[in-house]
């Protein structure tokens, strides 16, 4: 299965083509600047950086923008996310709990979330619970990303993993661990 969200330098969506503004440096630099980073980065914060730019810089309109993605990776705190009066309307739709639960099934093993291993979940959840968009994506982006909305949230979602696995000053809560936390809070 080849990756649902290739690190392109434009991406299309909806007929439009996005272009990357931003390059691994000006993601390093902002992880310096909040103090993520802890000193120069190696080569495999590097390719973290490189990575993250190629999926998250064409959804962001602006540097700000883009420090504001590269936070939800940085920072995860599920009490405060389930205050949020979001929080209450996405948990309220049809099978928002189903949804959470069988995502939660499928993390547990605790293999590496990747780009192949999400679309993998997210087909297993669409065949077992029958639901499609916003019903199945927003309880997902809720949990692991920390607030639901559209696709750019997914991509914050498959860099959780490999940031943790980079080894960056600030600890990042891998996949596995955000759904433990939310559920844990949300019950």
């Amino acid at each position: 299965m080849s990756d649902p969200f290739p690190p392109n330098d434009e991406k299309s969506i909806r007929g439009q083509a996005l272009v990357n503004p931003f390059t691994a440096a000006d993601v390093a630099t902002i992880l310096k600047e909040n103090n993520w980073l802890g000193g120069e980065p190696d080569e495999k914060q590097m390719a973290w950086c490189a990575r993250a730019a190629a999926l998250l810089g064409p959804h962001a309109a602006d540097r700000s923008a883009l420090f504001n993605l590269l936070e939800l990776v940085f920072h995860y705190d599920s009490q405060t996310i389930l205050q949020g009066v979001d929080a209450h309307i996405v948990m309220s739709r049809y099978a928002a709990r189903d949804v959470l639960r069988q995502l939660a099934l499928q993390l547990l093993d605790g293999t590496p979330l990747t780009s192949e291993r999400f679309s993998e979940i997210v087909a297993q959840l669409k065949e077992g619970l029958d639901i499609r968009g916003r019903e199945l994506f927003h309880p997902i982006r809720l949990a692991l990303a920390g607030r639901s909305g559209e696709g750019e949230l997914d991509r914050v979602i498959l860099l959780l993993d490999d940031a943790a696995a980079a080894g960056f000053a600030a600890p990042v809560k891998i996949a596995r661990e955000r759904i433990l936390e939310f559920c844990s809070v949300f019950n």
